[in-house]
């Protein structure tokens, strides 16, 4: 039997780095515990009323978030957040697979495109490392808007 795992990041904002991960992967915030959001209800919001209603101090309010896959089939995400800032490169890195089964140039545009989506949400270009076959089909490496980097594969 295999084991579910989630992927924790530590985080500056984790409301923001949240919802950049959310739009990038197109996973959703989840809902707080019992409630039932209604069609087009912003869980953040919801989340909001609820910490206050529990007593959660304003400051304290964004100490953690988390999303989730839709489906069901890919890992929760959550973000807490710590005091001190990025210092050195991931040893684990996320590899966010937006070209499966494309190859060549086919692949490399397809990766462009979504890099400049990405980018649009707040994402750093870090460099493209071009096709090498057999080994390597080409991928581009970015960093989130908090300097964690990833690749486009």
């Amino acid at each position: 039997m295999s084991l579910h795992i989630q992927i924790t990041f530590d985080a500056h904002d984790p409301r923001a780095l949240s919802s950049f991960w959310r739009d990038a992967l197109g996973y959703v915030h989840p809902g707080p515990p019992g409630a039932e959001l209604p069609e087009g209800a912003d869980p953040l919001a919801a989340w909001d009323d609820f910490l206050a209603r529990i007593g959660v101090p304003e400051g304290r309010r964004n100490s953690r978030s988390a999303i989730e896959d839709p489906d069901g089939r890919g890992p929760r995400v959550f973000f807490q957040q710590v005091p001190e800032g990025k210092t050195a490169k991931n040893r684990v890195h996320l590899d966010v697979r937006a070209a499966p089964g494309l190859h060549g140039e086919e692949r490399m545009a397809a990766l462009e495109a979504e890099c400049d989506r990405l980018v649009a949400l707040g994402a750093k270009r870090v460099r493209r490392d071009e096709p090498a076959p057999p080994l390597s089909a080409g991928f581009l490496v970015l960093t989130d808007p908090e300097g964690n980097e990833f690749c486009l594969d």
